[in-house]
């Protein structure tokens, strides 16, 4: 299988052979400037979680969201691991969630340093954009299955892939369905490849029987295929 976690969900595809590394780059240069765009700056806000699960994470988000006058979006936007979510959202309406979640139990409950709020409904004017652009391109099934984002399930139909990137601008990123979806069916080892090792530090919390390996150099590429 192959998984990114949001914007690199396209990287995943380009790796599988879905699209075209040129293709994919101009792709989420539209993306980038869409989202930028669907939400004036300071408008929106995202927040880190710590030491909730899921379940309480949309609790205090619903909560905060009816808090306000009216209208406000605050929903989970990343399932990242057992205790760590993101919410996005309103700043007002986030800033209320981060607050109630402190009072539920927070470990920490912390604004994040984005430009936008991502992967909630205030997103819906770059979906469009989205929608748009991907049906432009072409997209050819991948060498593997992709584990989709807003799914957290295999796909490779073309159709379908489009259709769930499409999906995935304003739904929730179910990173930790993802990668359990992955180790139901037999993966026992994750590749983690780019800069750094998050994705690797957010599979052991989820499983800690999974093995991971990050591959951020070209020297690591060539241990890497040096030792399968």
């Amino acid at each position: 299988y192959v998984a990114g976690h949001s914007l690199g969900e396209y990287s995943a595809l380009c790796a599988a052979g879905a699209l075209t590394v040129a293709d994919a780059a101009r792709l989420l240069r539209t993306r980038g400037e869409a989202m930028q765009k669907a939400v004036p700056v300071g408008v929106g806000a995202m927040a880190a979680l710590l030491g909730l699960d899921l379940a309480a994470a949309r609790e205090v988000a619903d909560e905060a969201a009816k808090e306000g006058n009216g209208g406000e979006v605050c929903q989970a936007a990343n399932d990242n691991d057992p205790a760590q979510v993101v919410i996005s959202g309103h700043k007002a309406a986030v800033e209320r969630a981060a607050a109630l979640a402190k009072e539920r139990g927070a470990k920490r409950a912390m604004l994040l340093p984005v430009s936008a709020p991502f992967h909630c409904a205030l997103m819906a004017p770059a979906a469009e954009v989205m929608a748009e652009a991907l049906e432009r391109t072409p997209i050819d099934a991948p060498a593997v299955p992709l584990v989709a984002n807003v799914t957290a399930e295999s796909v490779a139909d073309p159709a379908t892939i489009r259709r769930l990137l499409v999906e995935q601008v304003t739904g929730a990123v179910r990173w930790r369905e993802c990668v359990l979806y992955m180790k139901e069916r037999g993966v026992d080892t994750l590749v983690e490849a780019g800069a750094g090792r998050v994705l690797s530090g957010l599979a052991r919390r989820i499983d800690r029987d999974l093995a991971c390996r990050a591959i951020n150099t070209p020297a690591d590429v060539e241990s890497f295929l040096g030792s399968i």
